[in-house]
């Protein structure tokens, strides 16, 4: 329908909230790409939950035993209900969403997956992706008590909801292990893209990570299409480039970051532009700021298969070299995905920090075997790799 001076065009946000609405009621199938999930795990959820929830991947099968797991866009509960049978009764899953429909079939369906599965881990918050610092029903609370009916009151409104960021945040700054989303990234405007990056950086803790399903797009989609609400709330208008999506993370901090699943087919095709279900896994490190890199004498081994790698620092590193690499380096070569890639080489005894000297940033540099050594140098007899212990021989 064309829209006119009196009839302006809905924003993504709404065009998304009333279709998600309607379909918490009725379920469309246009919603969603199909998944291949686990049987074992479906068994124990409502069939209301699974037929109103749309997804385009399965971010869950990335989870560990005893993790925290946030699922942003959570809608009825069914990656939640999911990952808490992953997580377990150690672990804890958030699901936040905006949608009141939604989440009125995820908190009535919560209690029966808990009884099924034999412990209650999940929990339900009504909030923007976008702005996980805000909790909408603690907003709710007080707008009720004082209305917005002026200036006034509009910027008191304002100024409180800042204040609940700070005192009461929808999910607060470290405090998950591992954030989820299936088939939303999408959904947010163009504009509020860079701050949901941030919020999902902000409430990791440092080590855990962010595994996110989406759909993205061969090329860049064009103006005409992001104007279009119904494209937009199907998962097709707000659709990052695949290179851009990856781009986002590293843009926002994360580092091996990782495309653990691309569709070969495309779920969509529109006006040429092809529309593909991807999940990528992505790392958050400590942040070192400006602190100068050092030298302790370690070194990495890349193992191959490729000729050579350039890691997340920009240091090229070149398959069965002792190449020198700094103390930050090391730590981060150490932590996964990495720590399968390389053999660390650190020497016997270590290097303590306050002797340590500034690290010079040469990718092609090869580290002396001598500064490496893991012995004190002096000839040993053969190592006793052939013992009845060890179940092996040279």
């Amino acid at each position: 329908m064309p829209t006119t001076e009196s009839q302006p065009a809905p924003s993504a946000e709404s065009s998304v909230k009333d279709r998600y609405a309607a379909a918490a009621q009725v379920r469309e199938a246009a919603l969603c790409c199909p998944v291949d999930y686990d049987p074992g795990y479906l068994k124990l959820i409502p069939e209301e939950v699974i037929a109103k929830d749309y997804g385009c991947g399965d971010p869950s099968k990335y989870l560990q035993p005893g993790e925290t797991v946030l699922d942003l866009g959570s809608g009825t509960g069914k990656i939640c209900f999911i990952a808490s049978q992953v997580v377990g009764a150690s672990g804890k899953v958030i699901g936040v969403d905006m949608t009141e429909d939604m989440l009125e079939v995820a908190n009535r369906n919560a209690p029966i997956v808990a009884e099924a599965v034999g412990y209650a881990n999940v929990e339900f918050r009504k909030g923007r992706i976008q702005d996980l610092g805000l909790d909408l029903d603690r907003l709710d609370e007080v707008l009720r008590a004082e209305p917005v009916n002026d200036i006034a009151s509009f910027l008191a409104a304002n100024e409180r909801a800042a204040q609940l960021r700070h005192t009461h945040p929808l999910i607060a700054d470290e405090s998950v292990d591992v954030v989820v989303s299936n088939c939303v990234i999408n959904l947010v405007a163009a504009e509020d893209k860079v701050q949901l990056f941030d919020e999902i950086f902000r409430v990791i803790r440092v080590g855990g990570r962010a595994v996110i399903s989406d759909i993205v797009s061969d090329e860049p989609v064009p103006e005409a299409l992001q104007q279009d609400p119904e494209l937009w709330s199907g998962c097709i208008s707000g659709a990052l480039t695949e290179s851009d999506f990856l781009q986002a993370f590293a843009a926002t901090g994360f580092h091996g970051i990782e495309l653990v699943k691309r569709d070969a087919k495309p779920w969509q095709v529109v006006e040429g532009i092809e529309f593909f279900s991807v999940t990528v896994q992505a790392h958050k490190g400590a942040d070192t700021g400006f602190q100068a890199p050092l030298d302790r004498h370690q070194a990495a081994i890349y193992r191959g298969p490729f000729q050579g790698v350039l890691d997340d620092g920009g240091q090229w590193l070149e398959r069965g070299q002792r190449q020198a690499v700094s103390d930050q380096t090391f730590e981060r070569l150490r932590q996964a995905p990495y720590s399968e890639h390389f053999y660390l080489l650190s020497p016997n005894p270590p290097i303590p920090e306050a002797d340590a000297s500034p690290f010079v940033a040469d990718s092609g540099r090869v580290r002396s075997p001598e500064q490496t050594k893991t012995t004190s140098g002096v000839t040993t007899p053969p190592s006793d790799c052939c013992s009845p212990e060890s179940g092996s021989c040279c």
